[in-house]
């Protein structure tokens, strides 16, 4: 059952190496200003993105559908994908970064 607030097929902002290495989602963003979503691999600096449906990345980490209520203008990062996610609201200085 989707449960995001966008529908499956909007578009959302993903790291390019989930997309095309494999790599984890660990730092995902609900954007406060169009309600849009990013799923990041948690780079230092920001790895490059790419436009895709939103069922993708949740295709990719049904995991992810434990962040379906994340309110606009907070974010959620772990460190792994073995441990659960930490929320927090969303500072501009880390919007494209990993919290420390």
């Amino acid at each position: 059952m989707w449960r995001f607030d966008q529908t499956p097929y909007s578009a959302a902002l993903v790291s390019k190496s989930v997309v095309y290495d494999g790599h984890p989602i660990l730092f995902v963003t609900h954007d406060d200003d169009d309600h849009g979503w990013q799923f990041l691999d948690g780079a230092d600096p920001p790895s490059d993105v790419v436009v895709v449906e939103m069922c993708l990345p949740v295709e990719m980490d049904p995991t992810l559908l434990d962040l379906a209520d994340l309110a606009p203008g907070w974010c959620a990062w772990r460190d792994s994908i073995d441990v659960p996610w930490t929320r927090e609201p969303l500072r501009e200085e880390i919007a494209f970064e990993h919290p420390e």
